[in-house]
């Protein structure tokens, strides 16, 4: 399979984040990538650097007040007396404010939308290298192969039109599949990461030519809290084209496996020309972030599955934290779909 990676990503370098009120070490760090890189590249499968594809792609996606800040506002922030070495915001607006200024501890809570996506000095560069790997892995699925991997960190599914959180700052797989929407159509993502791709719903909301489906552990108790509900289903001309499957926490490989049935039956309904799918591997049984109980096998299962639908695939890399078995996860997906 042709995997797409782009060593430019370690100019996005995180050390710290806040969890549960608690300065902790970030898990989301460039040795998550290399650690499937490595594992991908002793299966044998055909390591590509991508090309640069600059931001048209990305500014058809994103806002433009938004990629703005992601660009310069490293600047204003570290100009600031006593400023932290990366943009972590210290207020939000919330849902009883709604006037944005041009502040640079504004603009943070502005377009963060939480403490888990700090803006350093290279994460605008090391965001568009990760949008480079998904965008060359669907170039090249447009453009005839089966099935192509983009090895996209960091990820981005948490990321809105307008606004990062959860580690994610420009969403890589809605960029890919509105480039993949404007060339064939119908278009559907699978998002199996362990956290609802609550940034990817936001996105397509209100479109009718992307399908989101989505499974993932329940909401209710786990981040990111505040959506990714059964009955969310999409609105205006976009009724009906989302769809998601909450999961108990401590779901394993056999209560999996009926739902992701249920997520692939209702892609066959859909009808896309061609699929994305964001592939967390942090479902996995051993992940430090995740409270599902998916095996190496289970990920191999999996892309068995979802190969079964026989569409034109693009596999972007989401979560999936450094574990004993991170790059046999992934290994094993790429493994799956190739039906080994």
């Amino acid at each position: 399979m042709r995997v797409f990676h782009s060593p430019d990503h370690v100019r996005h370098f995180p050390k710290t984040f806040i969890m549960r009120g608690q300065v902790v070490e970030s898990p989301e760090k460039p040795e998550r990538a290399e650690v499937m890189l490595k594992a991908l590249t002793q299966a044998g499968h055909r390591i590509e650097t991508p090309r640069k594809h600059g931001t048209a792609a990305v500014e058809a996606t994103h806002d433009a007040g938004y990629l703005a800040f992601l660009k310069d506002g490293y600047k204003a922030w570290r100009a600031l007396p006593g400023a932290s070495p990366a943009i972590i915001p210290n207020v939000h607006p919330g849902r009883n404010m709604a006037h944005a200024t041009a502040h640079p501890v504004a603009r943070a809570g502005w377009y963060q939308a939480d403490t888990a996506c700090p803006v350093d000095d290279g994460t605008w560069e090391g965001c568009l290298a990760a949008v480079d790997c998904g965008l060359a892995a669907t170039e090249a699925v447009l453009a005839g192969e089966r099935v192509a991997y983009g090895l996209c960190r960091p990820p981005g599914h948490h990321a809105y039109a307008d606004q990062s959180g959860g580690f994610c700052f420009l969403n890589n797989v809605a960029i890919a599949a509105d480039v993949a929407a404007r060339a064939k159509g119908r278009v559907a993502i699978l998002d199996v990461d362990v956290h609802h791709g609550n940034g990817t719903q936001g996105i397509f909301w209100r479109r009718p030519d992307v399908l989101f489906v989505s499974l993932h552990a329940d909401p209710a108790v786990y981040y990111p809290f505040y959506a990714g509900y059964a009955e969310e289903t999409g609105q205006g001309a976009g009724a009906g084209a989302t769809f998601n499957i909450p999961l108990p926490p401590g779901t394993n490989d056999d209560a999996y496996m009926p739902a992701l049935a249920r997520a692939l039956g209702r892609i066959r309904a859909y009808g896309p020309a061609v699929l994305l799918v964001s592939l967390g591997l942090d479902a996995a049984e051993d992940d430090p972030l995740g409270i599902l109980k998916i095996t190496t096998e289970g990920f191999r299962r999996m892309a068995r599955e979802i190969a079964g639908l026989s569409l034109p695939t693009v596999l972007i890399q989401e979560g999936g934290y450094l574990s004993a078995s991170l790059g046999g996860n992934a290994a094993a997906f790429l493994a799956g779909y190739e039906g080994r």
